[in-house]
């Protein structure tokens, strides 16, 4: 039986999947990430880690089992525990235990386990389709203005007029005037004509402006159809996140350990009975993933190194 292919397959939905007598594969989100120095990007997705401390059986590797393979729960847990010991042989033998999308197991000079996780499989449901990818350094240039080139242009020669008599000396000199006169009626018109034109688009912008501004408040006060107002429904006092201390087939073991962490000052509770037949007792639930994290880690360093986080269904 391919036992690895069945952890694979529950390392999609949960966050620990407990191999009962060998350990647990525990999952954690990464966020995305940029590698500046070789501009790679890596989308988010689950960190694998095995904790070999968790070695009770919780029942979910071996309901999933059975389901799939339509057989009975007490010979999926036999299952379980045949090719556990055939694991560790291998283990034992200095052999390297290769689980198919998950990662590798061996063994080190102090007879640890030590887990190296697979990169090829995303566990994270939600980053489906999104692959790493290197993008190319972009490199901007920039273009100087070429000086444009002087022309030398030969000076224009002025006509030269000899004098003539004096009836052409008084047509020139009345010729003059009427050309310095042309010239200082140009010289004041034509700022004139610029400030008429520049006057005439200040009212036309100010007209514009104005249509501008009288469309806007007609569709922002009188509109005919509005859209009905929306009302959202929000759930209060839901408290999906779950620091797990541990999930009992017997009902009263679970209440024994419920009333044990009451009285050590714990907000405990016991959760009702899930779809593999267990009841979950619960250090405390919280709001958010980040103060179930925060709770976890407190009680790793000072209770309960194997407490884990439920997320339960919204």
């Amino acid at each position: 039986m391919n036992i690895d292919s069945y952890i694979s397959q529950l390392l999609y939905r949960y966050q620990c999947v407990t191999v009962p007598g060998l350990g647990a594969f525990l999952t954690e989100t990464q966020s995305a990430q940029w590698i500046e120095s070789t501009n790679s990007f890596f989308p988010p997705k689950k960190m694998i880690s095995f904790n070999t401390n968790l070695k009770n059986n919780d029942g979910l590797l071996a309901n999933h089992i059975a389901s799939s393979e339509k057989i009975s729960y007490n010979y999926a847990v036999n299952a379980i525990e045949y090719q556990v010991v055939k694991w560790k042989r291998a283990l034992e033998n200095n052999e390297v235990l290769v689980l198919i999308n998950i990662g590798t197991l061996r063994l080190n000079a102090d007879r640890n386990i030590v887990f190296k996780p697979s990169n090829q499989t995303n566990y994270l449901s939600s980053s489906f389709g999104l692959d790493s990818f290197v993008s190319a350094v972009v490199k901007r240039e920039t273009q100087l203005e070429e000086p444009a080139e002087i022309v030398e242009r030969a000076p224009i020669a002025l006509p030269v007029y000899e004098e003539e008599e004096s009836n052409g000396r008084s047509y020139m000199k009345y010729a003059a005037i009427f050309v310095l006169g042309l010239g200082l009626t140009g010289s004041i018109g034509y700022p004139v004509y610029k400030q008429q034109i520049a006057n005439e688009t200040v009212l036309v912008e100010s007209a514009v402006q104005k249509q501008v501004e009288n469309k806007i408040q007609e569709a922002t006060f009188f509109i005919k159809s509005p859209m009905p107002a929306v009302t959202l429904s929000i759930k209060e006092g839901k408290l999906p996140y779950h620091v797990v201390a541990g999930a009992f087939r017997d009902e009263q073991n679970a209440v024994k350990i419920y009333k044990k962490l009451s009285n050590e000052g714990f907000k405990a509770r016991l959760l009702n009975v899930n779809k593999h037949g267990l009841y979950p007792v619960v250090y405390g639930s919280y709001a958010t993933l980040a103060e179930a994290e925060k709770a976890k880690r407190e009680i790793h360093e000072s209770k309960n190194p194997e407490a884990w986080v439920l997320i339960e269904a919204l």
